[in-house]
């Protein structure tokens, strides 16, 4: 026997009650249950889904699906981790670095003709703020939203999470500039 659409659709749900956010966690989770499943109607044909599900459920342990979770998010880190690298390896090449350098001293360039103190000032905090206020009412409707049946994808959350790192790249520059502005000062 072959397990039918809505036994699959069930299994994700199953796992959703179970603390799986990840769709591609949930995913192996649920292709492992529908073996299993299938391989005990083979086995014993008259057993229910329901009662399949539970005795495969259980031979998890006491804890269910954690500490498989926990193995395999470690796993698929690393895996989504090595993928991130080996794109960002494959797009930082020689000419990029050297594009990237470029734009860097032609925007400073830029900057410094029109660095007038308070323009400049208003603009970069007015840009900032309203830069704040749009991320924070794009967040405020995806969570009013509240999408029940949302795909949670552990690589998604992953890319996403090094856009934060892009904020500490900049911190060696303005430390730099700002002992720069403190010598400058001091002499």
């Amino acid at each position: 026997m072959k397990l039918t659409p809505e036994q699959i659709d069930r299994l994700y749900q199953f796992t959703r009650q179970h603390y799986v956010e990840w769709y591609d966690l949930q995913t192996e989770l649920v292709d492992h249950l529908a073996n299993a499943i299938e391989q005990q109607w083979q086995e014993n044909p008259k057993i229910s889904f329901e009662d399949a599900l539970q005795i495969e459920f259980k031979k998890f342990g006491i804890f269910g699906f954690m500490d498989v979770v926990e193995k395999r998010q470690a796993a698929l880190g690393k895996k989504y981790n090595l993928l991130i690298w080996k794109h960002f390896k494959s797009f930082f090449k020689i000419p990029q670095i050297i594009g990237v350098i470029i734009a860097t001293f032609l925007t400073a360039g830029i900057l410094k003709t029109i660095y007038f103190d308070d323009l400049f000032t208003a603009l970069f905090i007015g840009s900032f703020l309203i830069t704040l206020f749009v991320i924070w009412i794009s967040k405020y409707k995806k969570k009013k939203q509240n999408i029940p049946n949302e795909k949670r994808w552990l690589f998604k959350e992953m890319i996403y999470s090094y856009g934060g790192l892009s904020g500490f790249l900049y911190l060696p520059f303005q430390l730099l500039n700002i002992f720069l502005m403190v010598l400058e000062t001091m002499f």
